[in-house]
């Protein structure tokens, strides 16, 4: 049974049950405690955790989930990923222990024709918790489990909590009978290897407190309902229902094994080292797919840090295995073919999927042959000094600081006749890790405490009327002042009001909150600065009370402040018509990362991997202001969501929306997308466009930035004031402007090069007089100057040179550094007779570098190093001396 089908049969089977189905979140979600969703609940925690209220009481989908604590031990286990598909089914305080087991139960029983999975009964064992007697009788009497297929097992095992202050529960867990020949017998009590975990189904009914660890926290008490989590492996289903040995060797993964072989020389299943690395190269090449699917790029922290080590490792491996060239595009392009069935969307993203990994790969390449060229360096350091095992610090300041893998560092040191301490890397690497998992727990935090919002969230839901009038009467349903729920409000206090109804924005979207105030028929004012959404459905108005006091329940009116509301407006609907004209310039795959708007600005991000010439950003700042120029109508829709995508309607993969949403139009084809903001009622409100430029903000990820409106005519009159005034020094027409600039920069370089010959040729014609200087320490000449100001590290590098070429016929040494202004450039030639009496200029400079702030290094003969702290130049000459003598 094909994947595909196994996923359709999951959610066929809960349809029919009535619950909902619900689409896969993407694999980036706003969690202050997750990189990324790692379990199917996850979506589902605002319901669970009870700050919101679920619109179904039952509920299936099969979540997307990475989890990447332990990327290193990808593969040498056969039946763990790091991208996995969760398929679950949920209940929000319906049906309990016994809905949960009998309709999984139903599924992996039914026959393959009533649309089950036809998995023998008595191929199937059970967990219960100790003392869950309840889910034991269940099993056992109404679904008729045999007594010796039913195990109970302790807290660590089946006993779920999300590893926080929050609700948890018993859990009872459906395992898979793979055969003697996989094992011995006793069910998963005796072996998890033979008998493999295919479906948990958690009973969360109680409340957790602090504490860490699977078993070693409190049970406060019950939760108001009891709700059903339960989760499948669609992994670990597959491959036993495809009768292959692991999840490598599924339908999705294999096809990544067999490109692999082709690239590479090497075949699977020959031995079992080459078979870890076939196994991450089709883990990571999936994974790495739905990351970038999802949005995440290449990059030195957080998730684009995990993807980037993801995509080296599949390189890394891949030349392990023999691989020559480049691999990520047809790896990865597999790993797309064999999941686009499942995940469409996969198609539509395919080009910027692909750029991205290309890029990756290059620069790996780039770090590949900078590593290659430091291993050598600590390679003949260690052989100089009679050494045959290089050290495990040096291994791990190339793996660690360097990105240079470990394996390839192994490799290298095996054709070189050394040997890795690899110990006292593998100390380095444990202590790195215990820093980055102090690091972690140190920001989890527990959940955010939005109970004081919840009856609000629950029985006054607020009504937003803004997108047709800037004022509407309201009533004051509740107030929250310091994170507790009070019956009035002071002049001066902070506060947030919670209305019933409300014409102010919410932040949203990347529109920022509109300003604006909320008063009383008796005068109470408060100023309100900003607004926020709390559950999706409050809108806490924040701000201070700055006249009278405010009382809940009271009858109030609501206003938005008209001018920033229209230089909102402008700036939104101009980021619109900017995305439109960046894929009109950039092409399709150029899609939104991320925007801000305010009143008159506004900045987008954008996927695309190359900067933008000039020329683009003329072209699309020129698009942008034909289509405000064009005067078309900003049509507004709802819409059911397949609706609006089938009529074309730009959505973001990273976003949740409603079964209803709201389409924003202009100029018909030109732009459509889903959006929740206020806009301006024609593109011709909009005002005059300036694009100020652009930049890189990540790997693949690029940012626009523009004015818009007034804003936009301010800054073009500060542009024209700029061009009038240089016109006038210049004497020129403003469009003779850059070719003038142009030519008198050329003569400006021109002039400080021959300046700087001229200095430099001063100095090197001076350079006899300098040997007078020279005196003798013990047996050895020495020459130390303190050149003039401004003296640059090339003429510095220069005059060494040719002042160590006079004195070679000795042992002799020469310093020299100077006052350059913002640095202390210096330098130290040895010669060779000076060399072999032991005096290295590596070392001399590290004693010059000390003195001015600053660092330094090279070779025995010659090294240098710049410092900050000039006051120091005496003391750097005075030091080399010192070490001489």
């Amino acid at each position: 049974m094909q994947t595909h089908e196994i996923r359709n049969r999951f959610i066929q089977h809960f349809v029919k049950a009535g619950h909902t189905e619900v689409p896969s979140a993407s694999l980036v979600l706003d969690d202050p405690n997750l990189l990324f969703v790692n379990a199917g609940m996850v979506p589902f925690k605002p319901y669970f955790l009870g700050h919101q209220t679920p619109e179904f009481n039952t509920a299936t989908s099969i979540q997307k989930c990475v989890r990447t604590l332990d990327i290193e031990e990808v593969g040498i286990t056969t039946r763990h990923n790091t991208f996995f598909q969760m398929a679950g089914n949920f209940s929000f305080g319906d049906y309990f222990k016994e809905g949960a087991i009998k309709h999984a139960w139903s599924l992996l029983t039914g026959s393959i024709e009533d649309g089950g999975f036809g998995i023998p009964a008595e191929k199937l064992w059970v967990t219960v918790y100790l003392d869950d007697d309840e889910a034991h009788d269940i099993w056992a009497n109404k679904v008729g489990v045999p007594e010796d297929h039913i195990q109970r097992r302790g807290m660590a095992d089946n006993y779920w909590s999300m590893g926080v202050p929050g609700p948890c529960g018993p859990c009872s867990e459906i395992f898979y009978d793979r055969g003697p020949e996989y094992g011995v017998d006793g069910g998963p009590e005796a072996d998890e290897d033979r008998y493999i975990e295919i479906w948990n189904l958690v009973f969360m009914q109680n409340e957790r407190g602090e504490g860490t660890g699977k078993d070693s926290f409190e049970i406060l008490g019950p939760l108001p309902k009891q709700n059903i989590d339960t989760g499948m492996g669609i992994e670990r289903v597959a491959f036993l229902l495809q009768g292959v040995d692991n999840v490598y060797e599924t339908d999705l993964l294999r096809p990544v094994i067999n490109a692999a072989e082709e690239l590479t020389g090497s075949t699977y299943n020959a031995n079992h080292a080459d078979d870890i690395r076939f196994r991450v190269i089709a883990d990571h090449s999936r994974t790495g797919l739905m990351l970038m699917l999802d949005g995440v790029t290449p990059s030195n922290s957080d998730r684009g840090y995990i993807l980037r080590r993801l995509l080296r490792r599949i390189v890394r491996s891949a030349r392990l295995l023999g691989a020559k060239g480049e691999v990520l595009d047809r790896l990865i392009g597999v790993a797309a073919e064999t999941m686009t069935p499942s995940y469409p969307e996969i198609a539509d993203n395919w080009e910027r999927i692909r750029r991205v990994a290309v890029a990756e790969e290059k620069a790996f390449t780039k770090t590949l042959a900078a590593g290659e060229e430091l291993f050598a360096q600590a390679a003949t350091k260690a052989k100089s000094e009679g050494k045959t095992i290089l050290s495990g610090h040096d291994a791990f300041t190339l793996h660690d600081t360097h990105g240079f893998p470990i394996d390839l560092t192994i490799e290298m040191a095996e054709e070189a006749g050394l040997t890795i301490d690899r110990a006292e890397f593998d100390r380095e690497m444990a202590e790195q890790r215990a820093r980055a998992k102090a690091d972690s727990q140190a920001k989890k935090k527990s959940h955010t405490d939005l109970h004081v919002y919840r009856e609000f969230i629950d029985n006054n839901p607020t009504v937003f009327t803004g997108y047709d009038r800037l004022a509407d009467e309201s009533t004051v349903v509740g107030i929250v002042s310091g994170g507790e729920k009070t019956s009035s409000a002071s002049e001066g206090e902070e506060v947030e009001l919670i209305l019933d109804r409300t014409p102010l924005y919410a932040e949203s979207g990347g529109q920022m909150a509109d300003r604006g105030r909320i008063v009383t028929a008796d005068g109470a004012i408060v100023d309100i600065n900003d607004v926020q959404k709390v559950g999706k459905k409050l809108w806490l108005h924040k701000g201070i009370v700055t006249a009278g006091e405010f009382a809940a329940g009271v009858a109030a009116e609501a206003q938005v402040d008209e001018k920033w509301r229209h230089g909102a407006r402008q700036a939104h609907t101009a980021t619109h018509l900017i995305h439109a004209a960046l894929r009109e310039v950039l092409g399709q795959t150029a899609t939104q990362a991320g925007s801000m708007n305010k009143p008159g600005y506004l900045r987008f991000d954008f996927k695309y991997g190359e900067q933008l010439t000039a020329d683009q950003l003329r072209q699309i700042e020129e698009i942008t202001n034909e289509a405000v120029d064009r005067d078309w109508a900003v049509n507004t829709t709802e819409m059911p969501l397949e609706e609006a995508k089938a009529a074309g309607a730009m959505a973001l993969f990273s976003e949740n929306y409603g079964d209803v949403v709201r389409v924003v139009e202009i100029g018909g084809p030109f732009s459509m997308e889903l959006c929740g903001g206020t806009h301006v009622a024609h593109s011709s409100q909009i005002g005059p466009v300036s694009v100020l430029g652009e930049a890189s903000v990540g790997s693949g990820v690029r940012r626009i930035e523009a004015y818009s409106g007034l804003d936009s005519f301010r800054y073009l009159t500060t542009e024209r004031l700029l061009a009038e005034r240089l016109a006038t020094e210049f004497k020129a027409p403003s469009a003779e402007l850059p070719d003038r600039i142009a030519a008198l920069a050329d003569k400006l370089k021109a002039a400080e090069k021959q300046l700087a010959d001229l200095k430099a040729g001063q100095l090197l014609a001076n350079a006899a007089s300098h040997l007078d200087s020279a005196r003798t320490i013990g047996d050895v000449t020495y020459l130390g100057l303190n050149l003039p100001a401004g003296t640059g590290m090339k003429d510095i590098r220069s005059l060494a040179t040719d002042l160590s070429k006079r004195l070679a016929d000795r042992p002799s040494v020469v310093a020299l550094i100077a006052d350059g202004g913002q640095k202390v450039p210096f330098v130290v030639a040895v010669s060779d007779q000076a060399v072999d009496k032991g005096v290295k200029a590596g070392n001399l400079v590290k004693l010059m570098g000390e003195k001015v702030g600053g660092k330094g290094g090279g070779k025995p003969s010659m090294a240098q190093g710049s410092g900050s702290d000039a006051s120091g130049i005496e003391a750097a000459l005075a030091a080399i001396e010192s070490e001489l003598a």
